[in-house]
């Protein structure tokens, strides 16, 4: 079997290959062979000039040979290495990996010998390649490989039971298997830049000429050249070094830049930090470098000699102990998170790190605070938590953090299967126009042979634009520059153009919509009345107790941190908590609640409980969602539901509160009390009330999303009622609502408004047409009844607002608008949405660090600001400093603590420790400022640093608002109509060109040398000017064209080639009228005369004319007159055609080598060109009203995936 189909999110399938012998390659053999032929039969048979041009083909076509096992992976498995059935006899794969995992890559197969003790193969040999950071492993049973397995899915108990590696052979075992946890030497494809030598603590930096020499082997450089090399021998010398020196400015200025990435790069590392390590029955101390998956260590706050909280070094389980840990740089929540032992699951579950994240140490993060489980049969040394290690290198959090920086796209550009299509397309009638030219000159005996094949090659290879990736990029890479400005970092940068296309927005509401600053309103539901009480003195001491206790909260650096909504309650009932546990009131003599043991919140649960000593009595308290703890009440009140969706309706945070009593028992047995006894059996509390304030641009910016042709959903863990409410607030719900819950009067389900006075029967086939009068909500018990009757392509795509979903729910309403065609933007915080803003094409993680800069404007009013250079410069030093400012004012306010403000602090010089937070954050921001301002030319992405990225989604941005997904889709439809308008642009440059170097080449019409470096000169500014073009402000309701190959294009490229071709003959047919006399010679060299100045004057104007007309400026970019740099190009251009038509100046003329114009002419040339103009302008203007933009028709889609489903289900 010669071909396996892996089928993973990283490698798709592996072909085994092995090696030829050098001389039987075919970039060897077959060369040698025709070496061979042309030194015995072609060179003694023809003239010697003959000989050498042949010879000069054989060379070229060798070199290119060569040069595509380079380029091409396929192309050198081909020339290079042959296909085997026998993995045994391969000695390398080529790896196909999955779509926008990177390019394809050859690798070679290693075998190895296992130790003699493991389980592992009965014939104790491995097979296995690596690729991208990843060990896959040949699988006998499975026939296939499969990735490295880690011990990451085993049962609790397995994990309480280990005692680590127990002997020297098996550390060398683990080690020979999963290595040493380093980040080593790779080759890998940051956005546009190729790094080299990266991850070692001390590994060389490529040289600026060993960068260049890489560039300088790229196909299209390669093609550049070979096309300057034609000019050269058509004698274009000027063009030809103009050319020759634009392209090595460029590639210089790509090598200069790779350098600056390095250098950056080069900080990233991982901490050498120094562990307890339990090995061999013994404690040692150990490198974090030497970790391996199923090491027992004694870890804790670890500072360096700087006075740094040292990372994490790798994916760990807790066993005994607790920690406060800063997860801020992989998911950017501000929050601490509270991490807790494994001891308290059942030992026979199985670990899920995505459902039991609160028990995992994630490799990167920060431990700001620990506590030991002294109670632990293994005794640590130094105090610390103990753990397992499950996971090291890049297979931790950070390291699949930095694969996704590093291997997530190829080369950065828009569109790039279009481009080949279009591409092909040119070439057509480039192949059309070379064989009419071919045909016409092998008719006349007389014609150079050499200067027809120059003359064909020429016009194929003008077809193809050398400019064409560089300015591909330059339209993604300034859309990068310009996000990165606002704080937003994209680590997949293939999905701009996504953001274009996007027709759906999600929004996740709690600390996305809404603000993270909750308000405590009071607690209703005590007195069998809806009434709420406010006032805390008349509220039951039991509830108050609940509430001063019964939370995640937590003193670092004799700071409270943790969740808003429990700082908001305790606030609100005015009791104190201590960094000892106890909580006491502030005011007056109630007495001390002791936690004595937490069972934290889980999103699967949807409630937390506590035990708590009050005097000498135990007690269990517990909160959570209304519904969940309304099963677990010994007696439900009669006016329960009534109250808590009262509250629910008005948009407010409604938790039930409820508590038992325990019996006498010792603290020890309090903590080893299993959570289901805990939480079941318990007397109702009171509702907790908290209102949510929602995000001041919140319903601004959906408002205008929807204005701009996006439909917009909310999806949230919160309950329907709040949910319909706040999603009504902003602009999500504009017609009346119906919820789907349980039916009253039967055992289905059916539809019920808010207000509970319309009820209507559940049926999936009818979900469509009431989605026409109503806005339909659901909630997460809902969908699983849907996945239950197959009912989700029917339902989920016509709901404005899912409520009550957990995580895997997001990320399946995520997966079912893709499925019916949706192109989706998800929009959330960085922990809980996590697989939705994955499986979204455009995924949009909000860190909550920074809020919107220059004041809190939106993203709307602060674009405004970027139209005048100068008010950008004016303003961006003070609006940087209150950026710097209310950063570290967000800091504290939301709890971030010291602990986590001194991970922003980690690449301050130790010097400058006496600065404050403050001027710190200020230097760090002018310091990005003028690194983005450096790196604005455009060719080059803005390097992704692991603070800036979030392991959650391809978009971070650094707001506390949802302003930024208007930047992200404003950039991305502008890079859509800038990669189209230059699609559009190149292509009738092209198609021009062909038909002048076809043509009119075989009637002696030629461009001067210096003439073809002018109008390159003009080409080359006008294209960097309309790729430099901002977007406008505002999003339109018009949507852009979203492929290339559409209706709109090929006609308005069609009629406007038919337009320049008429006046292009048009014009030299009324030249040729005023010479009749002169014969040209088609071969001849270049000298001026009519014909000749007017085909250059009339192709000065085409080419200011396409430009022009195919500017694709409002509704999605600055107009012409806003682009100034380009409406001053056009002007320049347009004055120059001007002088040298007119004759103003002589000199000028003679130095083109243009012969004046007969007076009728030239005002024939002039008014027929402003009638090209007028027509081109009309034509293209007619195309944009009559095929618009329009949302993709999913609703035809979402049918067919229906009708599919049934096929399915019924087979």
């Amino acid at each position: 079997m010669s071909r396996f189909h892996v089928g993973g999110k990283v490698v798709e399938r592996v072909d085994l290959l092995r090696k030829r012998h050098w001389a039987w390659r075919f970039d060897v053999w077959p060369f040698a062979i025709i070496y061979v032929v042309w030194l015995t039969i072609i060179l003694p048979s023809i003239d010697i000039g003959d000989a050498a041009i042949v010879l000069g083909g054989l060379l070229a076509t060798h070199i290119l040979f060569w040069l595509f096992t380079a380029w091409s992976v396929d192309f050198k498995c081909f020339v290079q290495y042959s296909k085997v059935n026998d993995i045994h006899h391969a000695d390398a794969c080529k790896i196909t990996p999955a779509k926008f995992s990177g390019s394809k890559e050859v690798v070679p197969l290693h075998f190895r010998k296992l130790p003699a003790g493991s389980s592992s193969a009965a014939d104790l040999e491995e097979i296995y390649f690596d690729f991208r950071k990843q060990c896959f492993i040949y699988s006998k049973e499975k026939e296939t490989f499969c990735k490295l397995i880690y011990p990451t899915k085993e049962t609790i108990g397995h994990y309480l039971k280990s005692t680590g590696h127990g002997s020297e052979t098996k550390v060398v075992a683990a080690t020979e298997k999963w290595g040493r946890n380093v980040w080593v030497t790779i080759d890998i494809v940051l956005c546009v830049l190729l790094v080299e030598y990266l991850w070692l603590f001390d590994y060389p930096q490529p040289t600026f000429r060993k960068l260049m020499k890489e560039h300088c082997m790229e196909p299209f450089f390669v093609f550049q050249v070979f096309c300057v090399g034609l000019w050269c021998l058509d004698e274009y010398w000027y063009y030809s070094l103009f050319t020759l020196f634009m392209l090595f400015m460029f590639e210089s200025t790509m090598a200069k830049s790779r350098l600056k990435t390095l250098t950056e790069l080069r900080r990233v590392r991982v901490d050498a930090q120094t562990l307890m390590t339990y090995r061999c029955g013994k404690w040692i101390k150990l490198s974090g470098t030497d970790l391996l998956p199923g090491d027992v260590v004694s870890i804790g706050r670890s500072t360096g000699q700087d006075g740094e909280d040292k990372s994490v070094p790798a994916d760990m389980l807790i066993l005994a102990g607790s920690a406060i840990v800063n997860e801020a740089i992989l998911t950017g929540e501000s929050t601490p998170q509270w991490k807790v032992s494994i001891g308290g699951r059942g030992i026979e579950e199985k670990l899920s790190t995505k459902r039991d994240k609160g028990h995992i140490l994630f490799g990167g993060t920060k431990i700001l605070q620990h506590t030991p489980d002294k109670t632990f049969p293994l005794k640590t040394p130094d105090g610390g938590c103990i753990a397992v290690v499950l996971r090291t290198g890049f297979e931790t959090s950070q390291g699949k953090l930095m694969r996704t920086i590093l291997f997530s796209t190829e080369r950065v550009t828009a569109n790039s299967w279009e481009s080949g299509l279009f591409i092909l397309f040119l070439v057509i009638f480039a192949v059309i126009a070379a064989g009419y030219v071919l045909k016409k000159g092998l008719e006349d005996p007389t014609r150079s042979k050499y200067k027809l094949l120059l003359s064909c090659s020429l016009i194929i290879t003008s077809v193809i634009p050398p400019e064409l990736p560089m300015e591909l990029s330059i339209a993604v890479n300034t859309s990068l520059i310009a996000l990165a400005r606002r704080g937003i970092f994209c680590t997949e940068p293939f999905r701009i153009p996504f953001a274009g296309k996007v027709d759906i927005c999600c929004f996740d509401k709690t600390g996305t919509l809404t603000s993270d600053d909750m308000e405590f309103r009071g607690v209703g539901g005590l007195t069998g009345t809806m009434d709420l009480e406010s006032d805390m003195s008349k509220v039951p001491l039991r509830t108050v107790e609940i509430l001063a206790s019964c939370h995640a909260l937590v003193f670092v650096d004799n700071k409270l941190v943790g969740d808003p909504l429990e700082k908001a309650a305790l606030k609100g009932i005015d009791w104190g908590y201590r960094s000892d546990e106890k909580a006491m009131p502030k005011k007056g003599s109630g007495n001390a609640v002791q936690i004595v043991q937490r069972h934290h919140f889980a999103s699967h649960l949807k409630r937390m409980a506590v035990i708590v000593r009050i005097q000498e009595e135990f007690f269990a308290f517990v909160k959570g969602a209304p519904e969940t703890i309304q099963d677990r009440l010994i007696d439900v009140p009669s006016s329960y539901v009534e109250t808590y969706k009262r509250y629910t309706r008005q948009g407010s945070r409604v938790l039930s509160l409820a508590f038992k009593s325990l019996p006498d028992m010792t603290v020890s047995e309090a903590r080893s009390l299993d959570r289901d006894i805990v939480e079941t059996g318990l007397t109702f509390a009171g509702f907790a009330v908290f209102n949510c304030p929602i995000r001041a641009d919140s319903a601004s910016v959906l408002s205008e999303l929807k204005g701009s042709s996006h439909d917009v959903v909310m999806i949230t863990g919160d309950q329907a009622l709040t949910a319909c409410h706040v999603a009504s607030q902003v602009h999500i719900i504009s017609k009346p609502a119906l919820i789907l819950g349980p039916a009253r009067s039967s055992d289905g389900y059916g539809w019920i408004s808010p207000d509970e006075t319309e009820n209507l029967s559940y049926s999936a086939k009818e979900v469509e047409a009431l989605s026409e009068t109503y806005d339909l909500c659901i909630g997460g018990d809902c969908i699983e009844m849907l996945q239950q009757t197959f009912a989700v392509l029917r339902v989920i795509p016509y709901v404005k607002v899912f409520a009550r979903v957990a995580p895997e729910q997001k990320e399946l309403i995520m997966t079912t608008f893709k499925m019916v065609g949706r192109l989706t933007l998800m929009c959330g915080d960085g922990t809980n949405d996590v697989g939705a803003l994955k499986q979204a094409h455009v995924g949009v993680a909000l860190l909550n660090a920074v809020p919107p800069s220059q004041g809190g404007k939106s993203s709307s009013e602060t674009s405004k600001d970027e139209s005048t250079k100068s008010a950008k410069s004016k303003k961006s030093k003070p609006a940087l400093e209150a950026s710097g400012k209310a950063m570290v004012i967000n800091g504290e306010g939301t709890s971030k603590g010291k602990g986590t403000s001194r991970l922003d602090t980690a690449n301050v010089p130790a010097g400058n420790r006496h600065l404050t937070a403050a001027e710190i954050q200020r230097q760090k921001l002018k310091k990005l400022m003028d690194e983005m301002n450096e790196e604005s030319d455009g060719r080059s992405a803005p390097v992704v640093k692991l603070g800036d990225a979030s392991m959650a989604s391809p978009f971070t941005a650094k707001h506390a608002s949802v302003a930024p997904t208007l930047d992200i889709i404003r950039q991305g439809r502008s890079t859509l109509v800038t990669t189209l308008q230059m699609f559009k642009i190149l292509g009738l440059n092209c198609l021009a060109t062909a038909y002048v170097l076809s043509v009119m080449y075989l009637d002696g019409v030629k461009l001067g040398d210096v003439q073809a470096t002018i109008s390159g000169v003009f080409t080359a500014a006008f294209f960097l000017f309309i790729s430099h073009a901002r977007p406008r402000p505002t999003l339109s309701a018009e949507r852009p064209h979203p492929n290339v190959f559409c209706s709109y294009v090929l006609l308005s490229l069609m009629g406007q080639f038919a337009i320049h071709l008429c006046f292009l003959i048009s014009a030299v047919n009324e030249a040729e009228k005023h010479m009749p006399e002169e014969c040209i010679e088609p071969d001849s060299n270049f000298h001026p005369n009519l014909v000749n100045t007017v085909s250059y004057m009339v192709n000065m104007m085409l080419q200011v004319a396409t430009f022009a007309v195919n500017y694709m400026g409002h509704p999605f970019n600055q107009s012409i007159s806003e682009n100034k740099p380009f409406l001053y190009a056009l002007l320049g251009a347009v004055g120059f055609f001007t002088i040298i038509t007119s004759d103003l100046f002589r000199d000028l003329n003679d130095w083109l080598k243009l012969v004046p114009l007969p007076v009728g002419l030239r005002d024939k040339l002039l008014l027929w060109a402003f009638l090209m103009f007028l027509c081109c302008y009309s034509w293209e203007r007619f195309l944009r009203w009559a095929f618009p933009g329009k949302i993709p028709a999913w609703k035809k889609r979402q049918r067919i995936a229906t009708a599919n489903l049934e096929k399915k289900k019924h087979v």
